[in-house]
């Protein structure tokens, strides 16, 4: 994928965002997209509507993927997300064994954002950093400058 299909495929994950949090969820979302540019799937976060504290959207959706596909198949896509994956998220993308991340905005974004909020106790922990710490070279690629205003403004007022 291009710089132009991350910005197109994250602008959608936006959208996903702006979905779960309308329902009732915490404004975050994420879409696998396979080697051939199809989105397979969509998730929003689920922890709050369906009280699981994992129910993060990349979290949500590498679960999904890994009962679904391959770990092989896995390998070639892409998970598109509007938030820089969590400690949590980044190990369940490792262990699904989804190849490529995207992301909009940083932790780091977030948690200027969120600050100690109980809902979203933020790490200010990098997934790169996780990453590295593992055994396969999954490719990380964000903050997409393009999208990280678009991707903040879900969470205006949220947080509060």
């Amino acid at each position: 994928m291009n710089h132009k299909d991350h910005i197109r495929f994250l602008k959608r994950a936006i959208e996903v965002s702006r979905e779960s949090r309308e329902h009732g969820n915490t404004p975050f979302g994420a879409i696998l997209v396979d080697g051939e540019g199809n989105i397979l799937m969509e998730q929003g976060n689920v922890e709050i509507t369906e009280n699981i504290c994992t129910g993060h959207a990349e979290t949500t959706l590498a679960a999904r993927a890994s009962h679904k596909y391959t770990k092989d198949f896995l390998w070639n896509c892409t998970l598109y997300t509007t938030a820089e994956p969590c400690a949590m998220c980044a190990g369940a993308i490792y262990w699904a064994n989804i190849g490529n991340v995207v992301y909009g905005m940083t932790e780091r974004q977030l948690l200027s954002m969120t600050g100690s909020n109980e809902i979203n106790p933020t790490f200010d922990l990098p997934c790169r950093n996780v990453f590295s710490c593992g055994q396969k070279e999954i490719q990380v690629t964000g903050p997409i400058d393009e999208v990280v205003e678009e991707a903040a403004k879900i969470h205006e007022g949220y947080w509060d």
